[in-house]
């Protein structure tokens, strides 16, 4: 979340729970095949990340569990999105056989 000004807020633990909160509105438009919603978040989860990586946070030790869940977290996403790529890939392979079936079917009717 941003503050009234635009900047990205100081807090810690809320730079994290934001991290947190995007991650799993990413996994759920991921879950529902919702890629380009994925996408749309992906900058500003970057922007995310990049704020906490350069502020350190991920090092401390304080925030070593909290590091964890949204590494977990991303995995989770990186999964869903695998699922949702490999479920098109199989769309997209009963589309060029159902093509082919129409082509070899409009050959023999057109002769």
């Amino acid at each position: 979340m941003r503050t009234d000004n635009g900047n990205i807020p100081s807090n810690q633990q809320t730079l994290l729970q934001d991290l947190q909160i995007l991650l799993e509105k990413q996994i759920e438009s991921a879950n529902r095949g919702n890629i380009k919603d994925v996408e749309a978040m992906a900058s500003q989860a970057s922007s995310l990340v990049k704020t906490i990586t350069e502020r350190g946070i991920f090092e401390k030790p304080e925030f070593q569990n909290r590091r964890q869940q949204l590494q977990k977290l991303y995995e989770d996403l990186c999964l869903a999105i695998t699922a949702q790529k490999a479920e098109t890939g199989e769309k997209l392979s009963q589309v060029r056989k159902g093509r082919k079936m129409l082509g070899a079917y409009r050959s023999n009717f057109t002769k």
